[in-house]
């Protein structure tokens, strides 16, 4: 149970295939922001003027040039959250930070080079660049902050396992704030060719909408791998907030799967009803789906809402038929997501289903679910700030 104290989000930052205004991005429904490789992969790649923001920032320090791209987007959302809470640089501040694959470019990098047999071996910076512990703490150099830093791959629900990490952490009072979230950089060849051995990817047609999350009527697997980071700044007892942590959720499935996953999703099921009862059961108006596009996937994460809500079925709404799926930052992307809806007010629905305009009510709670193999889930609500 989550104690006394009130965990507010004060500050958010975020890069993805949205750019740098995700919310016009989102009322844009008439079109989607994926685009194909030259394989003819969907992938949410990041914009022009957000590749800008990574080139600028590796020049404005020597050791940028040689950190994984994962890193990179890190900063880059942190720099954003930090600025937007008005945090100063120095002691008192935990930071957690985590990613499904790490540093997946890099390790790919100095494999190529291991198993073309270059002169002289590896690079001697090949196992520092590529290990655990290098995400959050290159996120720390940057913004000269962090007494605790630490990181971890929970597969797709790492970025919400680190806001649970952030909430424990203040409740327990040992730092003052706390600066949580995921990044990913996966659109790599190793990467997208585990994908495809899944055969979860999307065809290679050039359809309006290529990632039909939620639609329940698709007959084939329509995922699309996404790039992106999102960190988020967390106060214990703020006098504001722009959303306030009502409930958390947690739990593991034992599938007897390679991913762990159930078909009726009993994982997820107890973790949207430990968030939900923890906050005291009220309405849920929306839950931000995890719903990756996969027929299974999408199908028993539905099942798994109707069953914990019956009749008081909330709105249902998904943005990776937008940015694709960025693996250990989308708990992250789609808490960003959330948070928008409640500042401004807003429902944002999926266009090609019926749900899309059904309400204009602005919503005051929403939960937010991420599930990734392995079979963790986690749900996190969130209801309106003050701020």
């Amino acid at each position: 149970m989550m104690g006394k104290n009130k965990i507010g989000i004060t500050g958010w930052g975020s890069i993805s295939a949205l750019g740098f205004d995700p919310w016009s991005s989102y009322q844009e429904q008439e079109r989607h922001y994926l685009v194909q490789d030259a394989y003819g992969h969907w992938m949410g790649r990041l914009p022009i003027a957000a590749e800008s923001r990574i080139i600028k920032l590796c020049s404005s320090d020597k050791h940028y040039f040689q950190v994984d791209r994962t890193v990179l987007l890190a900063i880059t959302a942190a720099e954003q959250a930090v600025a937007r809470a008005g945090w100063p640089a120095g002691p008192g501040l935990g930071i957690q930070i985590g990613s499904s694959r790490g540093a997946t470019n890099t390790w790919e990098h100095y494999h190529q080079q291991w198993e073309g047999g270059i002169e002289g071996g590896l690079s001697p910076m090949t196992s520092p660049l590529t290990t655990l512990g290098n995400l959050s703490s290159w996120v720390g150099y940057h913004l000269r902050s962090g007494d605790m830093v630490a990181e971890h791959s929970v597969t797709c629900s790492t970025a919400l396992h680190a806001i649970l990490s952030g909430v424990t952490w203040l409740e327990s009072g040992r730092v003052n704030r706390y600066l949580a979230g995921g990044t990913e950089a996966p659109l790599t060849p190793f990467t997208i060719a585990q994908m495809k051995a899944l055969r979860i990817m999307a065809g290679v047609e050039d359809y309006d909408y290529p990632v039909r999350s939620l639609d329940l009527n698709k007959t084939a697997n329509s995922m699309a791998l996404g790039e992106g980071a999102a960190c988020f700044c967390l106060e214990k007892d703020p006098a504001e907030a722009l959303a306030w942590i009502e409930g958390i959720g947690f739990s593991t499935e034992w599938g007897g799967t390679p991913t762990n996953v159930t078909k009726d999703a009993q994982g997820l099921q107890r973790a949207m009803r430990m968030a939900w009862e923890e906050a005291g059961c009220p309405q849920v108006d929306v839950v931000v789906t995890h719903a990756p596009g996969t027929k299974q996937g999408d199908a028993t994460e539905m099942q798994a809402i109707q069953a914990v809500f019956g009749e008081n079925l909330p709105l249902v709404t998904n943005n990776k038929w937008k940015i694709g799926h960025t693996l250990g930052a989308s708990g992250g992307l789609s808490l960003e997501f959330a948070l928008l809806m409640l500042i401004h007010g807003q429902f944002i629905g999926i266009p090609y289903l019926a749900a899309a305009k059904a309400e204009n009510r602005a919503p005051e709670t929403i939960l937010v679910n991420a599930q990734g193999f392995g079979g963790n889930s986690v749900s996190i609500l969130l209801r309106k700030g003050n701020k």
